[in-house]
């Protein structure tokens, strides 16, 4: 059987006792990082076998521990911090279980994006989780502006060296939108700010950080999408391919039927 295990994500007493006894009950855990991991164990004096598995090894262990898990083993799987499988290793071994038909089940616990939102003072009725925002400028710029018209709040997870950027980039595309940012969860320097983009502009940053962009952003459903698709450029300073992809995303309807629109209306 295979157990999903969240583990602290700064502080040590966050670890449940159903996880300590899960831990020390299981033939083997698996770990992104066995030094991280070590800690943690001989914290609660947890004796149980522990071996690395990150996103550069899963694939290569895949089929040996399957055959453990079908040989009746039990095994944990835990990431550094958190709950394993959000945004951590785990989401492909637990869909090869699935089809395998092994026995699994999922410990709940610590979980970074979780503890944010609950302390982030926004509408949480409807969010979505993104993961780190992609390093390339175009595609973050894409992917912000996404969010900037979502119909919630987005979580992403941010480094400390970027985050002056990712503000900046907030700050161009969506001024008026708030952003929580969230660092050191359960840790001493804990806090959770909320403002708009700019009131953060010049700080220094450091430790794990969590970010909440407010969505919300006016979509103009009433314009052409000729027009529609000229106020993305004009916004955003997009090329017209991708206002044309974001316009289609936005309305909810295909790129094929956007350059539709836009052919038929050259051509009246």
């Amino acid at each position: 059987m295979l157990y999903l295990i969240a583990t602290p994500i700064g502080n040590l007493a966050d670890l449940t006792y159903r996880a300590i006894e899960t831990l020390k009950m299981v033939d083997l855990a698996l770990c992104e990082d066995t030094r991280k991991s070590r800690i943690l164990f001989n914290h609660y004096q947890i004796r149980t076998p522990l071996r690395s598995y990150h996103k550069f090894s899963e694939s290569q262990q895949e089929e040996g521990i399957l055959t453990l898990l079908k040989t009746g083993k039990k095994i944990a799987l835990i990431s550094d911090a958190g709950t394993p499988g959000i945004n951590d290793p785990g989401g492909r071994l637990v869909a090869r279980c699935q089809k395998e038909g092994i026995a699994m089940t999922s410990l709940p616990g610590p979980c970074a994006p979780i503890t944010a939102l609950t302390l982030c003072g926004l509408d949480t009725s409807r969010f979505q989780f993104v993961g780190f925002l992609p390093k390339k400028e175009g595609e973050r710029k894409h992917l912000l502006i996404e969010a900037l018209h979502y119909s919630g709040i987005t979580v992403f997870f941010e480094s400390s060296r970027r985050l002056e950027t990712t503000l900046r980039e907030i700050d161009t595309l969506g001024s008026e939108h708030r952003v929580v940012i969230a660092r050191e969860l359960t840790k001493i320097h804990e806090e959770c700010l909320i403002g708009k983009a700019r009131d953060f502009l010049g700080r220094s940053w450091l430790g794990e950080i969590v970010v909440i962009l407010e969505g919300h952003a006016k979509v103009e459903e009433t314009l052409h999408p000729k027009e529609e698709v000229n106020r993305l450029i004009t916004l955003y300073d997009l090329s017209k391919q991708e206002a044309i992809k974001l316009a289609a995303q936005l309305r909810g309807v295909s790129k094929k039927e956007i350059y539709s629109c836009l052919i038929s209306d050259e051509k009246v």
